[in-house]
């Protein structure tokens, strides 16, 4: 019996753990009626700049990177999002490139622009004046095949 006792204390003690006692009651909560919303509209944030006035790269320089020449090695293909507006000039950033050198990238539709290959992690990211050489949308997304000169 004496070994029962021993056996069955510390399950009873336990189960009191489980929930079985009762619980105190929570605090009231307050309810805090707030002040009635009176805009309805955003404050105006700006124009903003024009796309143009982003993109400061010369005439020179976009003459020279829509005729680019043919031939060279081809690296692959990648999908390319809009790289920094900051950062001027013709460049890609891209995994396919290991040492930053000349190349060019062909769109689908046959547009080509020449471009600085510069090394990258993750997605690939093309200059804004390249996609403007293009002809692409700034929130397209397209692939375009990488060539090495």
């Amino acid at each position: 019996m004496r070994n029962s006792i021993a056996v069955m204390a510390p399950l009873v003690l336990s189960l009191g753990a489980c929930g079985l006692a009762p619980k105190p009651a929570a605090p009231p909560v307050a309810i805090i009626d707030p002040a009635p919303v009176t805009a309805t509209t955003l404050p105006a944030l700006g124009a903003g700049q024009p796309v143009a006035a982003l993109d400061q790269t010369s005439a020179a320089d976009k003459s020279a990177a829509t005729a680019p020449k043919a031939g060279g090695r081809e690296l692959g293909r990648v999908s390319v999002a809009l790289g920094s507006p900051a950062e001027q000039g013709f460049w890609l950033t891209s995994p396919l490139v290991t040492v930053a050198s000349k190349g060019r990238v062909v769109t689908a539709s046959g547009a080509q622009v020449a471009v600085e290959l510069r090394p990258g992690q993750g997605g690939a990211l093309l200059s804004l004046a390249a996609y403007r050489a293009l002809g692409l949308a700034l929130t397209d997304l397209p692939e375009v095949t990488v060539f090495i000169d």
